[in-house]
Protein backbone atom coordinates (compact mmCIF):
# COMPACT_ATOMS: atom_id res chain seq x y z
CA UNK A 1 0.00 0.00 0.00
CA UNK A 2 1.46 3.36 -1.01
CA UNK A 3 0.59 5.37 2.37
CA UNK A 4 1.33 2.26 4.93
CA UNK A 5 1.98 3.23 8.29
CA UNK A 6 2.03 7.12 7.64
CA UNK A 7 -0.15 9.52 8.72
CA UNK A 8 -2.91 11.89 7.20
CA UNK A 9 -4.57 15.41 7.88
CA UNK A 10 -7.24 15.84 5.91
CA UNK A 11 -9.48 19.35 6.13
CA UNK A 12 -13.30 19.19 5.25
CA UNK A 13 -13.20 15.12 5.60
CA UNK A 14 -16.50 14.66 6.40
CA UNK A 15 -18.34 15.10 2.96
CA UNK A 16 -17.21 15.30 -0.94
CA UNK A 17 -13.80 15.23 -1.97
CA UNK A 18 -12.29 16.02 1.32
CA UNK A 19 -14.42 12.37 2.39
CA UNK A 20 -13.20 10.72 -0.86
CA UNK A 21 -9.41 11.54 -0.58
CA UNK A 22 -9.61 10.69 3.42
CA UNK A 23 -11.02 7.09 2.31
CA UNK A 24 -8.47 6.45 -0.96
CA UNK A 25 -5.89 7.40 2.09
CA UNK A 26 -6.79 4.75 4.29
CA UNK A 27 -7.34 1.96 1.40
CA UNK A 28 -3.40 2.68 0.80
CA UNK A 29 -2.56 2.29 4.73
CA UNK A 30 -2.77 5.33 6.04
CA UNK A 31 -4.59 6.75 9.59
CA UNK A 32 -6.79 9.54 8.98
CA UNK A 33 -7.32 12.69 11.18
CA UNK A 34 -10.02 15.01 9.99
CA UNK A 35 -12.24 17.65 10.71
CA UNK A 36 -15.30 19.35 9.38
CA UNK A 37 -17.41 22.01 10.49
CA UNK A 38 -20.11 20.99 12.51
CA UNK A 39 -20.82 18.26 10.24
CA UNK A 40 -20.68 15.81 12.67
CA UNK A 41 -23.61 13.29 11.54
CA UNK A 42 -21.65 13.03 8.36
CA UNK A 43 -18.12 13.06 10.07
CA UNK A 44 -18.94 9.74 12.11
CA UNK A 45 -20.33 8.13 9.21
CA UNK A 46 -16.94 8.90 7.65
CA UNK A 47 -14.92 7.76 10.67
CA UNK A 48 -17.14 4.61 10.74
CA UNK A 49 -16.27 3.76 7.36
CA UNK A 50 -11.91 4.68 7.65
CA UNK A 51 -12.17 2.29 10.46
CA UNK A 52 -13.37 -0.43 8.72
CA UNK A 53 -10.91 -0.62 6.68
CA UNK A 54 -8.84 -1.13 9.41
CA UNK A 55 -7.30 2.12 9.90
CA UNK A 56 -6.97 4.39 12.77
CA UNK A 57 -9.16 7.49 12.61
CA UNK A 58 -9.71 10.39 15.05
CA UNK A 59 -12.12 13.58 13.53
CA UNK A 60 -13.11 16.83 15.67
CA UNK A 61 -15.00 20.18 14.07
CA UNK A 62 -12.42 22.97 13.49
CA UNK A 63 -12.92 26.40 11.47
CA UNK A 64 -9.46 26.65 9.88
CA UNK A 65 -9.82 30.15 9.63
CA UNK A 66 -9.79 29.99 13.62
CA UNK A 67 -5.54 29.93 13.67
CA UNK A 68 -5.35 29.05 17.14
CA UNK A 69 -8.09 26.31 16.46
CA UNK A 70 -6.47 25.11 13.65
CA UNK A 71 -3.07 24.69 15.42
CA UNK A 72 -4.93 22.78 18.48
CA UNK A 73 -6.36 20.78 16.22
CA UNK A 74 -2.82 19.83 14.21
CA UNK A 75 -1.26 19.45 17.72
CA UNK A 76 -4.45 17.28 18.98
CA UNK A 77 -4.10 14.84 15.56
CA UNK A 78 -0.25 13.96 16.29
CA UNK A 79 -0.66 13.49 19.98
CA UNK A 80 -3.49 11.07 18.63
CA UNK A 81 -1.88 9.40 15.59
CA UNK A 82 1.81 10.21 15.54
CA UNK A 83 3.54 12.80 13.51
CA UNK A 84 1.90 13.70 9.80
CA UNK A 85 3.17 12.53 7.15
CA UNK A 86 0.42 13.84 5.08
CA UNK A 87 -1.54 17.07 4.71
CA UNK A 88 -4.53 17.41 2.47
CA UNK A 89 -5.57 21.34 2.69
CA UNK A 90 -9.02 20.98 1.29
CA UNK A 91 -12.08 22.81 4.06
CA UNK A 92 -13.63 25.57 2.02
CA UNK A 93 -16.82 27.54 1.39
CA UNK A 94 -18.33 29.82 -1.13
CA UNK A 95 -20.34 32.91 -1.01
CA UNK A 96 -22.15 33.71 -4.80
CA UNK A 97 -23.38 37.39 -4.82
CA UNK A 98 -22.51 40.27 -7.80
CA UNK A 99 -18.91 41.64 -7.06
CA UNK A 100 -20.75 45.31 -5.88
CA UNK A 101 -22.48 43.43 -3.29
CA UNK A 102 -19.49 41.70 -1.81
CA UNK A 103 -18.89 42.87 1.65
CA UNK A 104 -15.72 42.97 3.53
CA UNK A 105 -17.05 40.36 5.54
CA UNK A 106 -17.99 38.26 2.51
CA UNK A 107 -14.64 38.80 1.64
CA UNK A 108 -12.93 37.79 4.91
CA UNK A 109 -14.66 34.83 5.27
CA UNK A 110 -14.03 33.23 2.29
CA UNK A 111 -9.95 34.60 2.64
CA UNK A 112 -9.72 33.14 5.97
CA UNK A 113 -10.92 29.64 5.48
CA UNK A 114 -9.25 29.21 1.40
CA UNK A 115 -6.04 31.07 1.56
CA UNK A 116 -5.42 32.10 5.09
CA UNK A 117 -6.59 28.96 6.59
CA UNK A 118 -4.56 26.55 4.43
CA UNK A 119 -1.23 28.75 5.37
CA UNK A 120 -1.61 28.29 8.78
CA UNK A 121 -2.54 24.36 8.72
CA UNK A 122 0.27 23.74 6.27
CA UNK A 123 2.48 26.11 9.09
CA UNK A 124 1.00 23.44 12.06
CA UNK A 125 2.59 20.53 10.50
CA UNK A 126 5.93 21.81 8.16
CA UNK A 127 7.85 22.20 11.35
CA UNK A 128 7.75 18.09 12.43
CA UNK A 129 8.16 17.31 8.38
CA UNK A 130 11.45 19.44 7.86
CA UNK A 131 12.83 17.59 11.13
CA UNK A 132 12.29 14.44 9.61
CA UNK A 133 13.16 15.16 5.82
CA UNK A 134 9.97 14.19 4.66
CA UNK A 135 6.19 14.97 4.22
CA UNK A 136 3.63 15.97 1.49
CA UNK A 137 1.56 18.86 1.62
CA UNK A 138 -1.39 18.70 -0.89
CA UNK A 139 -3.57 22.48 -1.72
CA UNK A 140 -6.85 22.56 -3.13
CA UNK A 141 -7.87 25.42 -5.15
CA UNK A 142 -9.75 25.47 -8.28
CA UNK A 143 -10.67 25.78 -11.90
CA UNK A 144 -11.99 28.86 -11.19
CA UNK A 145 -8.69 30.73 -10.00
CA UNK A 146 -7.56 30.17 -13.64
CA UNK A 147 -10.58 31.15 -15.27
CA UNK A 148 -12.62 32.90 -12.83
CA UNK A 149 -16.21 33.26 -12.75
CA UNK A 150 -19.07 35.66 -11.88
CA UNK A 151 -20.74 36.46 -8.49
CA UNK A 152 -17.66 34.50 -6.76
CA UNK A 153 -14.91 37.10 -6.75
CA UNK A 154 -13.23 36.29 -3.60
CA UNK A 155 -13.79 33.05 -4.18
CA UNK A 156 -12.11 32.85 -7.26
CA UNK A 157 -8.97 35.24 -5.74
CA UNK A 158 -8.65 32.59 -2.97
CA UNK A 159 -8.01 29.87 -4.85
CA UNK A 160 -6.08 31.82 -7.20
CA UNK A 161 -3.81 32.78 -4.13
CA UNK A 162 -3.61 28.92 -3.23
CA UNK A 163 -2.02 28.17 -6.70
CA UNK A 164 0.87 30.93 -5.61
CA UNK A 165 1.32 29.79 -2.24
CA UNK A 166 1.41 26.30 -3.34
CA UNK A 167 4.47 27.19 -6.01
CA UNK A 168 6.22 29.79 -3.12
CA UNK A 169 6.23 27.32 -0.37
CA UNK A 170 7.49 23.97 -2.89
CA UNK A 171 10.55 26.20 -3.39
CA UNK A 172 11.39 26.60 0.67
CA UNK A 173 9.93 23.00 1.22
CA UNK A 174 11.49 20.83 -1.30
CA UNK A 175 14.90 21.18 -0.31
CA UNK A 176 13.94 19.76 2.82
CA UNK A 177 12.37 16.83 1.37
CA UNK A 178 8.86 18.30 1.90
CA UNK A 179 6.51 18.28 -1.85
CA UNK A 180 4.14 20.56 -2.32
CA UNK A 181 1.22 20.23 -5.03
CA UNK A 182 -1.99 21.66 -5.41
CA UNK A 183 -5.25 20.47 -7.35
CA UNK A 184 -7.65 22.46 -9.41
CA UNK A 185 -10.84 20.22 -9.41
CA UNK A 186 -13.45 21.81 -11.92
CA UNK A 187 -16.78 20.98 -11.35
CA UNK A 188 -17.41 18.04 -9.38
CA UNK A 189 -20.79 16.27 -8.25
CA UNK A 190 -20.37 17.51 -4.06
CA UNK A 191 -22.57 19.50 -2.31
CA UNK A 192 -21.89 22.68 -3.38
CA UNK A 193 -22.96 21.91 -7.23
CA UNK A 194 -25.99 20.48 -5.60
CA UNK A 195 -26.88 23.94 -4.16
CA UNK A 196 -27.90 25.04 -7.74
CA UNK A 197 -30.87 24.49 -9.54
CA UNK A 198 -31.54 21.93 -11.90
CA UNK A 199 -31.59 23.86 -14.91
CA UNK A 200 -28.45 25.48 -13.83
CA UNK A 201 -26.85 22.14 -13.47
CA UNK A 202 -27.60 20.69 -16.59
CA UNK A 203 -26.72 23.77 -18.51
CA UNK A 204 -23.55 23.52 -17.28
CA UNK A 205 -23.08 20.15 -17.98
CA UNK A 206 -24.09 20.79 -21.18
CA UNK A 207 -21.23 23.22 -22.33
CA UNK A 208 -18.79 21.16 -20.77
CA UNK A 209 -16.51 19.33 -22.94
CA UNK A 210 -16.46 15.90 -20.79
CA UNK A 211 -20.28 16.29 -20.74
CA UNK A 212 -20.66 15.52 -17.34
CA UNK A 213 -19.85 16.70 -13.75
CA UNK A 214 -16.35 15.12 -11.95
CA UNK A 215 -16.68 12.73 -8.95
CA UNK A 216 -15.00 12.97 -5.83
CA UNK A 217 -13.29 9.86 -6.18
CA UNK A 218 -11.91 10.83 -9.58
CA UNK A 219 -10.01 14.06 -7.58
CA UNK A 220 -9.21 11.29 -4.93
CA UNK A 221 -7.22 9.58 -7.89
CA UNK A 222 -5.15 12.83 -8.62
CA UNK A 223 -4.44 13.45 -5.17
CA UNK A 224 -2.82 9.64 -4.51
CA UNK A 225 -0.79 10.34 -7.52
CA UNK A 226 0.62 13.49 -5.71
CA UNK A 227 0.49 11.82 -2.36
CA UNK A 228 2.00 8.38 -3.32
CA UNK A 229 5.87 7.41 -4.63
CA UNK A 230 4.80 7.68 -7.91
CA UNK A 231 4.27 11.61 -6.89
CA UNK A 232 7.90 12.27 -6.75
CA UNK A 233 8.76 14.61 -9.00
CA UNK A 234 5.64 16.70 -8.91
CA UNK A 235 7.25 20.16 -6.88
CA UNK A 236 4.97 23.37 -6.95
CA UNK A 237 2.45 21.56 -9.45
CA UNK A 238 -1.35 22.62 -10.01
CA UNK A 239 -3.05 19.40 -11.76
CA UNK A 240 -6.25 20.73 -12.73
CA UNK A 241 -9.03 17.29 -13.57
CA UNK A 242 -11.51 19.80 -14.94
CA UNK A 243 -13.20 17.91 -17.21
CA UNK A 244 -12.08 20.84 -20.31
CA UNK A 245 -13.81 23.66 -18.09
CA UNK A 246 -10.65 25.50 -18.62
CA UNK A 247 -10.26 25.43 -22.31
CA UNK A 248 -12.95 28.31 -22.50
Amino acid sequence: MQLAGQVALVTGGSRGIGRAVALAFAREGADIGFCHLNDDEKAVETAAEIAALGRRVVQRSCDVADIAAGRDFAGWVAEQLGTVDVLFNNAGSNIRKPFELMTEADFDAILDTHLKGMFFMAQNVYPAMVARGRGCIINVASQLGIKGGPDITPYCSAKAGIAGFTRALAWEAAPKGIRVNAIAPGPIDTDLVRRNSPEWRRAFEARLPAGRFGTPEEMAATVLLLAGPQGGFYVGATLSPNGGDVMY
